[in-house]
C-alpha cells in the first residue's frame, strides 16, 4: 500500500457537487492498493499513519500523532500513486491493485481507523472527487508499506 499524508487545518471531498466527507485539524490520506496487498500491509499503513508523529507539541516541535492531538482524518481512493513513469510519458498501472482487492482494502482501512477513536470521513471509491485542503506547515509524508527507504 502507498499513501501521501498531508497534515491539514481542514479538507473536504466533493463529488457530483456534493459534500460527502469534511473534517477539520488532522490528515488527508490518498490511499493506494498495490497488487498483492494484503492485511499485513493494511495493519501497518494503520499503525503508521495513526502513529506519524507530525504535530507540534508546546515546545513547537513535530512530536505528536493524530491520535495525541485528537485529529481528524480524510481518506481517499488513489490507484494513482501506483502510476509507473519510468518508460514512456504515459503512466502504466499495472501495479496496482484489481479494484475488488483496492475496494475491500480501502474499506477496511476507513473501518480500522474508525475503530481506533478516530473520526474519520472517506470519498467514493472509484469516484471522480474534488478535494479541498489547507495544508498545514506544508507537512507531506510518502508512505510505502513495501519499500524501505
Amino acid at each position: 500500500m502507498r499513501a501521501v499524508v498531508q497534515r491539514v487545518k481542514n479538507a473536504s471531498v466533493e463529488v457530483d457537487g456534493s459534500i460527502v466527507g469534511k473534517i477539520g485539524k488532522g490528515l488527508l490520506v490518498f490511499l493506494g492498493v498495490g497488487e498483492g496487498d494484503d492485511n499485513k500491509d493494511l495493519e501497518y499503513m494503520v499503525d503508521k499513519i495513526l502513529g506519524l508523529r507530525i504535530f507540534e507539541d508546546n515546545k513547537g516541535k513535530m512530536n505528536l500523532s493524530l491520535l495525541d492531538v485528537g485529529g481528524e482524518l480524510l481518506v481517499i481512493s488513489q490507484f494513482t500513486l501506483y502510476g509507473d513513469v519510468r518508460r514512456g510519458k504515459r503512466p502504466s498501472f499495472t501495479a496496482s491493485a484489481n479494484p475488488d482487492l483496492a475496494e475491500s482494502l480501502y474499506d477496511e482501512f476507513v473501518e480500522r481507523c474508525k475503530g481506533k477513536g478516530v473520526k474519520t470521513e472517506k470519498g467514493i471509491f472509484g469516484a471522480n472527487m474534488n478535494i479541498e485542503l489547507t495544508n498545514y506547515g506544508p507537512v507531506t509524508i510518502l508512505i510505502d508499506s513495501n519499500k524501505v527507504f
